[in-house]
């Protein structure tokens, strides 16, 4: 039977990576798991008893398009909590995770062959995900000096029609800080480019406190999702806020594309509002990574690191080792016993010389993962 050329996109390689991780367990042989941008902790203790007690009565069958209204309002009120913001409810759309608010958006802004800018290093499935629309992706070269981020500058050489940020960003962690954040808005509204901004990091911040877009400019589209800060990724829950007069739009196809999230994540989405405390400790955890890491990697000649503002990721340049991130990580983990990205998932024009450590999980498995990174560079094993 044909495929159709649409289907013919690149693997999501961190999810090739623990699958490769999950074999070798099978076979007898322990894994760190650093590869999979995931929190190793599950939904919060409120969240899972809120809808325990909800599916007591309630059927679970499907919702409106848009979402349960008492979710959008709960969601509503953490603009005003984040970023003091007065978001009107209605704005905002429940989807089955970020990946389908990325779906919805690029299906709503954009037509056959627009072209829509992407930073470059960034998260693979924008990309793949354009592709199969039948949508143009346009990499966006970025810089360590300009923290892997797009600048206007960057974006006058190229001819585009919208524009998808991310900040913090995966893979770096990087963020865009207010006034740059503010150029590029301004560059996008002016020029007519539909912006969208990912913000499924946000929460997950250490010295300095990222900003939502909406803070300037109500004529976006921002994805949100329950995964990371909430730690909810499997549940599949997420959220955009479109312009007001967008709403219909994305509710169209919504309606057709997926009919609504599921009931039941929407309901644990609910209940996750009244575990900050659990939140927050978790949030603890990932600081408390994040610096054994940035000590005990320079350690092993790890010295080139993307400034990791946000999320729990490092994005480390290996060039002094390899010039094959992809045979750097499959040594790492045949070998060492630790499950790390290579950097061509993010960037398959420099990634081959780039790695990437996800420090979502415990502190002592982080440890271990440690020991084991530092045998494996001690002995060279990636030769």
């Amino acid at each position: 039977m044909k495929s159709s050329l649409r289907s013919r996109i690149d693997p999501f390689i961190v999810m090739d990576i623990m699958e490769r991780a999950n074999a070798v367990e099978k076979k007898g042989q322990t894994v760190v798991h650093m590869e999979v941008g995931q929190p190793g902790t599950s939904a919060p203790k409120a969240a899972k008893d809120f809808l325990k007690a909800s599916m007591e009565d309630n059927p679970m069958g499907y919702t409106v398009a848009l979402g349960l209204p008492d979710l959008r309002k709960k969601i509503a009120e953490l603009y005003g909590d984040w970023y003091g913001l007065d978001v009107d409810w209605n704005r905002i759309i429940i989807t089955g995770g970020s990946s389908a608010g990325f779906i919805l958006s690029f299906t709503a802004l954009f037509d056959k062959l627009d072209k829509v800018g992407l930073p470059n290093p960034g998260y693979p499935s924008y990309r793949q995900i354009i592709k199969t629309l039948d949508l143009d992706p346009v990499l966006i070269n970025t810089t360590k000096k300009n923290k892997f981020q797009p600048t206007p500058n960057d974006l006058s050489r190229y001819n585009i029609n919208g524009l998808l940020i991310a900040s913090p960003g995966n893979p770096t962690g990087s963020m865009i800080e207010r006034e740059p954040l503010e150029a590029l808005v301004n560059y996008c509204v002016d020029r007519k480019v539909s912006l969208i901004s990912d913000e499924i990091y946000h929460g997950i911040q250490y010295d300095m406190k990222p900003s939502t877009v909406l803070e300037y400019t109500d004529s976006c589209y921002i994805i949100n999702s329950f995964s990371k800060y909430f730690s909810m990724t499997g549940w599949r829950i997420g959220w955009i806020i479109v312009p007001k007069e967008h709403v219909r739009v994305v509710e169209r196809i919504q309606q057709n594309m997926f009919i609504c999230a599921s009931h039941a994540s929407q309901i644990l989405a609910l209940g996750s509002f009244e575990s900050k405390n659990e939140l927050e400790k978790n949030l603890e955890t990932y600081r408390e990574n994040r610096k054994i890491l940035l000590s005990a990697l320079p350690e092993m000649g790890f010295n080139n690191i993307a400034p990791p503002d946000g999320a729990f990721y490092l994005y480390i340049d290996i060039s002094e080792f390899s010039s094959d991130s992809y045979d750097f990580t499959i040594k790492m983990l045949n070998i060492g016993g630790v499950a790390i990205t290579p950097g061509i998932d993010f960037d398959p024009i420099k990634g081959k010389s780039k790695i990437r450590i996800s420090y979502a999980r415990s502190t002592p498995e982080i440890l271990k993962g440690i020991k084991r990174m530092k045998i494996f560079m001690d002995e060279k094993k990636y030769l």
